[in-house]
């Protein structure tokens, strides 16, 4: 397959940043509605928000959210057969771009109740998402034949792309929701979207050559020898029980990480303290926290894998450790609802908040891109965007798990939630380093010289922690 011929960026094919650029401004757009969707159901002022009680909206952001995340097992399997990733990712940027403004659309407009507008803007986002996100995630992998060392340190190149979207989005949501009303912060997302459009289809061709065109189960099936699919063999097999024993593990991580735009959002909105002399920080400016510390983090935690050398810890390693780091900072949730002292007129400093979202985030460093770097290297070739698509579709039941939690919250109590997150999480953790060395072998050398110790018949060496 031609990569593109355009040349190297910081040691990497320039087509890696045209896909961070198309990325970056696709999850400001789905992040600057993701950062106000709970305000503004649940306003009851003359902004014009909806009125919803806090469990309405958390539980219809549950639903929202795991629709997001199930979709893309549809649009990898139509990428894989059918259009190919390149024309998958511009069908799935128009229809979010048409469902930010349907969104914005003037309650007027449609219904003087904007319900009719909400669900359709929601039902546009959910499709488009299902279209966009396994597709281009699998092109980031295509840029690099199998075996290049370069694969790891593109996937954080590109989830640095994500969390810049993501810290924009926080910030310019949140202002113009503030200044101008809930309507604004949509428009501000649709014009997101657009620009992600624009910048793939001006440069792609030039850039990405033929990545994404040929659907990946035609160009697998003209590889083999026969010309046709063939079965899975026992080593692909094995790569894809590893995708799924380590989906379980992340739909715990993501069942807790989510709470930040649902419960975590509406208690730091009721119970925290959020004046800075005499200016209120607006609720939303905390969502920016995770991608404002993965962009300053990233680099220093990719500096000490490095360092690390043949000690640096394997997949399975380090998405334990992102456990271990969820289950410290809802420990300093905890915290925030101890200092209030059980009456919920008191307010709470926001330093606890901030150093959940930084933990949160350290976890979220050692999980989200090593895991979509793993599925492109154990993924088979003709399953490749479908693979992505169920590993997104993990993060699908997180978030659903996520909205139920979180709306349970009037019956049991923050610091019964908190503390249920932190024992389930550090005990997801402990389990996954024990199952360690079993997953490493099923990768069949996949990570290099750690898995190919442990193929060659090695004595198996205790877990890193």
């Amino acid at each position: 397959m031609n990569n593109g011929n355009s040349g190297t960026l910081l040691g990497h094919p320039k087509g890696l940043f045209l896909l961070f650029g198309t990325e970056l401004w696709e999850r400001f757009s789905y992040y600057a509605m993701r950062a106000i969707l709970v305000l503004y159901l649940t306003d009851k002022t003359i902004n014009g928000g909806l009125g919803w009680t806090t469990q309405e909206a958390l539980s219809l952001y549950g639903i929202y959210t795991g629709l997001v995340y199930i979709t893309p097992l549809i649009g990898g399997w139509i990428a894989d057969n059918f259009l190919g990733q390149r024309r998958s990712i511009i069908i799935g940027g128009v229809l979010m771009a048409l469902g930010q403004f349907t969104l914005a659309l003037p309650n007027s407009m449609v219904d003087p109740h904007a319900v009719t507008a909400f669900y359709l803007g929601l039902g546009l986002l959910i499709i488009g998402n299902g279209m966009f996100k396994p597709n281009i995630s699998t092109m980031v992998g295509d840029l690099y034949q199998e075996g290049d060392n370069r694969r790891d340190g593109a996937f954080t190149i590109f989830y640095m792309g994500i969390n810049l979207g993501a810290l924009l989005a926080g910030i310019v949501a949140g202002s113009a929701s503030t200044a101008y009303g809930w309507k604004a912060g949509f428009v501000a997302a649709g014009i997101g979207m657009v620009i992600s459009l624009i910048t793939q289809m001006i440069f792609a061709e030039r850039l990405l050559g033929d990545v994404g065109k040929v659907p990946a189960a035609k160009r697998a099936a003209n590889m083999n020898a026969s010309g046709k699919k063939e079965p899975l063999t026992k080593k692909e097999i094995d790569r894809l029980k590893v995708i799924m024993i380590m989906g379980l593990f992340v739909v715990v991580f993501w069942a807790g990480f989510e709470q930040a735009g649902g419960l975590m959002s509406i208690y730091t909105q009721e119970y925290a303290d959020r004046m800075i002399g005499s200016f209120e920080v607006p609720t939303a400016w905390f969502q920016s926290l995770n991608p404002f510390f993965i962009i300053t983090m990233a680099p220093v935690l990719a500096s000490l894998w490095v360092k690390m050398g043949p000690k640096e810890p394997s997949s399975p390693v380090k998405f334990a450790m992102a456990l271990f780091m969820l289950a410290i900072g809802f420990v300093f949730m905890m915290g925030a609802v101890v200092q209030q002292g059980g009456d919920l007129t008191a307010k709470t400093s926001m330093l606890w908040i901030i150093a959940a979202y930084f933990f949160h985030t350290m976890g979220e460093l050692c999980l989200s891109p090593i895991g979509l770097s793993m599925v492109t290297k154990l993924a088979p070739l003709r399953l490749a965007s479908l693979m992505m698509g169920v590993w997104f579709g993990f993060n699908a039941v997180a978030n659903y798990v996520a909205g139920i939690i979180g709306s349970q919250v009037g019956e049991a109590g923050p610091m019964a939630i908190f503390s249920g997150i932190a024992i389930a999480a550090g005990i997801s953790g402990v389990v996954l380093l024990l199952l360690s060395n079993q997953l490493i072998r099923w990768m069949h050398g996949a990570e290099g010289k750690i898995d190919q110790a442990v193929l060659e018949g090695a004595e198996p060496q205790p877990a890193k922690a």
